[in-house]
């Protein structure tokens, strides 16, 4: 979903990739907040929760855009690979920090786009294998066990995440309307989150905070976020739109900081820095060649 950069304002493309990455970041927090003892939402309805209040907010944006398109064409794939996101994504908020969930979720998110590159013939440099194996191990001295390791189950959750998120991204990089097709793979995933609901219908409670703190993540966090992010990509070479996402992470570490007083480990440091660096050299060597 990522646009040819053209010739718009640097502080207006700045500003705008700037609040998306914010908006992304606090996606981690909102969901901490909401699941971290005492939990105040269960995960099958805050994923719920999210989805529909997001599916809502992007429906309402796309029927006031001006010069509406075609409907796009339905794609389930992309909604499965939606849902599947989005609640392993809730789960893996019981055990883990924000910083940690973040991290492992971007690491698996690129990891995936990297390997379906290679999958699908691309070809890398020597730098660009040395970042893979940087990012890999980092991703294993996070979760290898120790005192410091985060929950393996959390961290399996987090990874899988990642992965959805990768396919899903893989899936829309060439639609036309990408808030569009976004508002329309929101809308098919929900029915699959509420039926997930249904499933686990006896373990569910939620109180007043916890549902806002969804509604923040599906409409605002979630679909305006998403709205800002297509604003700014039009501004951004490809090279750029993958690099400034690797803001994503320290930013959740710093939120998760300040607002969860959550500690930042050693372990959690050399972690990010093997894998954020990892992705840093693949992204260099991808831009040269």
């Amino acid at each position: 979903m990522i646009a040819p950069a053209r010739a718009v304002p640097v502080a207006r493309t700045a500003l705008l990739a700037a609040l998306a990455m914010v908006a992304f970041a606090a996606n981690s927090l909102l969901c901490r907040l909401a699941l971290q003892p005492p939990v105040l939402i269960d995960p099958a309805s805050f994923a719920s929760v999210r989805l529909v209040s997001g599916a809502l907010m992007l429906a309402l944006i796309v029927r006031l855009k001006p010069g509406r398109a075609a409907a796009p064409h339905a794609d389930w794939v992309a909604a499965v690979m939606l849902f599947a996101y989005v609640a392993l994504f809730s789960f893996a908020y019981l055990s883990l920090s924000a910083a940690t969930g973040a991290l492992v979720l971007f690491g698996a998110v690129q990891l995936t786009m990297f390997a379906a590159g290679l999958r699908a013939g691309e070809r890398f440099a020597a730098l660009a294998w040395l970042g893979f194996a940087l990012a890999v191990g980092g991703l294993v001295y996070l979760m290898s066990p120790g005192l410091s390791a985060p929950p393996v189950a959390g961290a399996a959750l987090m990874a899988g995440a990642g992965v959805a998120w990768g396919v899903y991204s893989l899936r829309g990089r060439n639609v036309p309307d990408p808030l569009a097709a976004t508002a329309g793979n929101f809308l098919r995933a929900a029915p699959l989150a509420l039926g997930c609901s249904a499933l686990l219908l006896t373990q569910a409670h939620a109180d007043k905070a916890g549902i806002a703190l969804a509604v923040a993540s599906g409409a605002v966090t979630s679909g305006i976020g998403y709205v800002v992010w297509y604003a700014a990509l039009p501004g951004l070479s490809a090279m750029r739109a993958a690099t400034v996402q690797l803001s994503v992470p320290p930013i959740a570490a710093l939120g998760g900081v300040i607002l969860l007083a959550e500690a930042i480990t050693p372990r959690l440091a050399i972690a990010s820095a093997a894998i954020l660096g990892g992705i840093a050299l693949v992204l260099t060597s991808r831009a040269q060649r």
